[in-house]
């Protein structure tokens, strides 16, 4: 999906959470099929390229060490998002047990991950917006193009932006916001170089925000 195509499409056209999972019981969409519903549209996730999955996979484990059993830490999973929303992040970690999620998604999260490539912009245009508006307190992007990790906090569900975006030295351990007694060292999550800036949001460029 284009950034910004789903701001194209007009109220009355997108799909609802409910008639987006309608349409796996229509036999429309299969169970397994790579999609997600973003602000109302349905969009084909690219297969994973070798270096994606492995850092998914280590993200996914660096998480399960590091939070225990303080909540749950779901891997590609749905998350319902208001209601034309169901991303699937690639990590995220959300409150309660694995009982309350046997039947029902969860519809907020303590901390969502994205790894990112080629849906590096996505990430940044349409499911940032998309997590703010939900108030989910903060949202990392694994920048596998850029090699570095950036750190959004602080959302403001008005305006659908998350006030502070900063990417993270390599040498840093990151207590989560909402889990303050729970900490990730970035030397586990899977860049070789972290790159160490601040920056308010309305001062980056999203090509650049890595550099140098």
């Amino acid at each position: 999906m284009a950034p910004g195509l789903s701001s194209a499409v007009r109220a009355d056209d997108r799909f609802s959470v409910e008639r987006y999972f309608a349409l796996v019981d229509e036999g429309v969409l299969r169970p397994d099929d790579r999609v997600e519903l973003l602000e109302g549209v349905i969009v084909a996730t690219s297969p994973q390229n070798p270096p994606h999955a492995a850092s998914t996979n280590r993200a996914l484990r660096a998480l399960l060490r590091a939070v225990g059993t303080r909540a749950i830490v779901r891997g590609q999973s749905p998350l319902v998002i208001g209601r034309h929303s169901v991303p699937e992040p690639d990590v995220a970690v959300v409150p309660g047990r694995d009982a309350d999620y046997e039947r029902v998604h969860p519809t907020t999260a303590l901390l969502v991950i994205e790894v990112a490539d080629s849906s590096l912009l996505q990430d940044r245009l349409t499911k940032a917006p998309i997590y703010a508006a939900a108030e989910i307190p903060e949202f990392w992007i694994v920048n596998l193009r850029d090699k570095c990790v950036e750190i959004y906090r602080d959302p403001d569900a008005r305006t659908r932006r998350y006030r502070s975006v900063r990417t993270a030295q390599r040498t840093e351990r990151i207590k989560l916001v909402a889990l303050p007694a729970v900490s990730v060292a970035l030397r586990a999550l899977p860049q070789a170089r972290l790159v160490a800036k601040r920056r308010r949001l309305a001062e980056q460029e999203p090509s650049s925000r890595c550099a140098q």
